[in-house]
């Protein structure tokens, strides 16, 4: 049986889940579930708008890893699943200077592309996907 993840895209603005933040962590799914760490690694490789574009990590069959951002080797290790969630939600809460786009945001983005205007670039789950693989990458 083939599994199908839906490529990263622009979410509809009512798709926006609350969500709270405390100190660096959003500690609570967005989803009020796990993720699929089988799903998040499709969607941590997929070339289309995800992490690999400037992250490299442990993907050996990926033969060209970004190299703008430190690699994802370990993330599970280095950040907590909560950490993990908000360096997606909105890294700029951390690093008001980062490059990292803010995957589930939709508000006061200036340099968004027409299609994003106001919508958020991964769904709830595809949030929750990604944290799930990258919470078992621990060397």
């Amino acid at each position: 049986m083939l599994a199908v993840v839906a490529p990263p895209c622009a979410a509809t603005a009512q798709a926006l889940r609350p969500y709270a933040v405390a100190g660096d962590a959003i500690s609570e799914s967005l989803t009020g579930a796990p993720g699929d760490a089988a799903r998040g690694r499709v969607l941590v490789v997929a070339r289309t708008s995800t992490c690999i574009l400037c992250h490299s990590g442990p993907f050996p069959e990926e033969k060209f890893q970004g190299d703008l951002a430190p690699s994802l080797a370990g993330a599970g290790s280095r950040w907590s699943e909560g950490q993990l969630r908000l360096r997606l939600v909105d890294a700029s809460r951390l690093n008001t200077a980062t490059i990292m786009p803010s995957y589930y945001r939709g508000d006061g983005l200036h340099r968004a592309g027409t299609a994003w205007r106001g919508k958020p670039i991964l769904s709830a789950e595809q949030i929750e996907d990604i944290v799930a693989y990258l919470a078992t990458l621990r060397e």
